[in-house]
């Protein structure tokens, strides 16, 4: 466990590198493609996703997407369950310096509801239709990365999003 003295300064840490990033993105059209992944995240891919499953992917299909509703549910009820108990400020909220280039849903940082929800998806999806890793991988990791870049999350928020969204995916 990290005594507090530590955990601030990891967080310190974590804070540099992501204003490093946030910094470099201004101005350039990576911004505007981690803006539009970023909001693919806010759900409404997730939303399309299952649709198509249930009206194009047959019985397996309709089977995908309750699996994936039941999963979208449980990952949203995690998550803020969570970020209520953590409080963990976003980086964009410490020390200033951050430019902003989204509205963040929520208060809080820790963890990614964004890269949970993310991850889950498409490790349901793919577990049923594994070609579409083809499109979710690529996609997921990009939503995750935008996080970081926008300044909405540190790193360890991302990877904690990954880790949690791999185990509910797996139940």
């Amino acid at each position: 466990m990290l005594s507090p003295n530590r955990f601030e300064r990891f967080t310190d840490s974590e804070w540099r590198w992501c204003h490093a990033v946030n910094r470099r993105a201004q101005g350039t059209r990576w911004l505007k493609l981690f803006g539009w992944l970023s909001l693919a995240g806010d759900g409404w891919v997730w939303y399309a996703l299952i649709l198509l499953l249930l009206f194009f992917g047959g019985e397996l299909g309709a089977l995908a997407a309750l699996h994936c509703a039941a999963i979208g549910l449980a990952s949203l009820v995690l998550y803020k369950l969570i970020k209520a108990l953590s409080k963990r400020p976003r980086p964009l909220a410490r020390n200033g310096g951050m430019q902003l280039s989204t509205q963040p849903l929520d208060e809080f940082s820790f963890p990614s509801g964004h890269t949970l929800h993310a991850v889950a998806f498409t490790w349901v999806a793919c577990s049923y239709f594994p070609w579409l890793a083809l499109i979710l991988v690529p996609l997921s990791l990009g939503i995750a990365l935008s996080r970081v870049v926008l300044g909405l999350h540190y790193p360890s928020d991302v990877l904690a999003a990954v880790a949690l969204g791999l185990a509910l995916g797996s139940i």
